[in-house]
């Protein structure tokens, strides 16, 4: 990023609201997305903290968190006139930036410790059932990718959060910026709709 120029002496930057509330995010992403650095770097200040924290309970790790943090700040300077106000809150934007940047960290090193342990197994025999068993997780999981790319956007949204992120339904309420009502009627519907796409038994 470019470095930042500093605010002349006693004025308030154009994202900052009055009255001492936290900044407006979204009028943040949109002085960013023309270039603004001042406004960039007062929304990663206001948001870099629990971007972080979502980062770190997903991929578990404090380095891989910080990595992803930095590729999330990187997207959003790059991509921030692709926020649309109309589809939801800015953090919550930017929580499924991060969510979806973390996950794909996660599956990279899980890619990775496959191909090590498909390496090691080449080399030194695996019992038929530890195969199976291989082969049958594999494809669990290439089913639940499946069911859920026939979710809504709101719902996978919330489901992420709350079974990939770990969150709470108060805590994805609170990530959303929705009622906790309707972001416990997402997570229900959105499951209703994955066991009936998956199937009960099959």
């Amino acid at each position: 990023m470019d470095p930042v120029p500093g605010d002349p002496a006693g004025a308030p930057h154009p994202g900052a609201p009055a009255g001492g509330h936290g900044p407006d995010l979204g009028a943040l992403l949109r002085q960013s997305a023309r270039g603004d650095s001042t406004a960039f770097a007062t929304l990663y200040d206001a948001t870099a903290a629990r971007v972080h924290g979502l980062a770190l309970r997903v991929v578990r790790d404090r380095a891989q968190a910080e990595e992803v943090t930095q590729e999330v700040f990187l997207e959003v300077w790059r991509q921030a006139s692709r926020y649309d106000a109309a589809r939801g809150s800015a953090l919550a934007w930017l929580m499924t930036i991060t969510h979806r940047k973390a996950v794909d960290r996660v599956r990279s090193a899980e890619a990775a410790s496959r191909r090590d342990a498909t390496w090691e197994q080449r080399n030194q025999g695996v019992e038929h059932d530890t195969t199976a068993e291989a082969a049958h997780a594999s494809l669990e999981a290439h089913r639940v990718r499946a069911a859920l790319g026939q979710l809504t956007d709101v719902q996978r949204e919330a489901i992420e959060l709350a079974y990939f992120g770990g969150y709470t339904h108060t805590e994805v309420a609170a990530l959303l910026d929705l009622p906790v009502g309707t972001a416990k009627t997402r997570i229900r519907d959105g499951l209703i709709r994955l066991r009936d796409t998956i199937g009960v038994g099959r």
